[in-house]
């Protein structure tokens, strides 16, 4: 069982703790995929009051959350100022910051939301921020389960069932623990509206490497399997306790948990597999299920925030430049990095 905030407080300070003493040694440790250094910018001035991570595939949805958090928590941007992408120079990830939220696209798949968890995770530590949680808030196809559903991941498997992130780490495979928050989990499903027409719900939720393929669809260039096939496979996951499937949150769960950062999965369904591949819902029917995570996961910030009586801090979020020599440097490394 997971050990709540003020029972962690009882341990440690409540800072981001890294598992790399390489990081001590260097110069400076250039963000490079968030176009951020530890000593060209000021992280603690800029990101130092930041409790919560929230993280989407695109950028634009990245900015959707960011505007809708400002009406919902009240935020005020100085007269004359907009709401700004701190990462605009690193052209591959989006982020916003609204008083003590950071609002971030993470691409799509492992492979991206695993860059951006290193760079996040670093960027925690450096701001030496305390006790942050982290949210990614996404969509997903259903297993058994109809569109709208909000699902709320109790544990995050691969496309073999295992609950682990597996990584080839200088020719050997390390195994990475895919956990959630328990408690975080439980209390963001009591947040749920009992008048709500489309219910929320837990269950596993199954992380694939591909899109097509991999999650059993038949629409792809490529299929090597029959209908009957793919509903025996479809079948066999609802029987396991697998209520959806999508691609970034066995990464997400293990190295946030790996991290020792407590962390959430909140997907809406966009249809159910068992009744086909393809999404044939009005657009405006998805722009709405889509806001239902999203409506979640702010009911939980404001709630936590009334409760601890949580002050917005003006003056962090602005960039802050600690040396232009370095932050020139930074700009140059984040537009040439590949």
């Amino acid at each position: 069982m997971s050990l709540s905030e003020e029972e962690l407080d009882e341990y440690h300070d409540g800072l981001v703790r890294l598992q790399n003493p390489h990081l001590e040694l260097m110069d400076q440790d250039i963000l490079y995929h968030l176009a951020l250094g530890s000593e060209s910018h000021d992280l603690v001035e800029m990101f130092g009051d930041v409790k919560f991570v929230c993280m989407g595939g695109t950028p634009k949805r990245a900015e959707q959350f960011a505007q809708y958090m400002m009406h919902e928590i009240g935020h005020k941007l100085p007269t004359g100022t907009t709401l700004v992408d701190i990462s605009q120079y690193s052209y591959r990830y989006a982020m916003y910051k609204v008083g003590p939220i950071l609002s971030v696209s993470h691409g799509m798949g492992i492979p991206s939301v695993g860059i951006l968890l290193h760079e996040i995770i670093k960027l925690m530590y450096h701001a030496k921020v305390r006790n942050p949680i982290f949210f990614r808030i996404g969509t997903c196809g259903g297993i058994g389960v109809d569109g709208g559903t909000v699902v709320i991941s109790e544990e995050a498997v691969d496309g073999l069932g295992q609950p682990s992130f597996d990584l080839p780490i200088l020719g050997k495979v390390v195994k990475r623990p895919a956990k959630v928050d328990k408690r975080l989990m439980r209390d963001l499903k009591l947040l749920a509206d009992p008048n709500d027409p489309y219910p929320t719900i837990s269950g596993k939720t199954m992380c694939t490497t591909d899109f097509y393929e991999g999650q059993g669809r038949m629409d792809g260039a490529f299929c090597c399997f029959n209908e009957k096939e793919k509903m025996a496979y479809l079948e066999h996951l609802r029987d396991e306790g697998v209520v959806n499937i999508e691609m970034e949150s066995l990464a997400f769960t293990a190295l946030t948990h790996h991290a020792g950062i407590r962390s959430a999965v909140v997907c809406v369904t966009l249809l159910d597999r068992l009744k086909g591949d393809q999404i044939n819902y009005p657009k405006e029917v998805l722009d709405e299920w889509q806001q239902r995570p999203q409506k979640l996961v702010s009911s939980y910030i404001k709630k936590f925030l009334k409760k601890k009586g949580r002050v917005i801090n003006e003056n962090f979020g602005n960039i802050a430049v600690k040396s232009p020599r370095r932050f020139k440097l930074v700009q140059q490394e984040s537009e040439s990095y590949d």
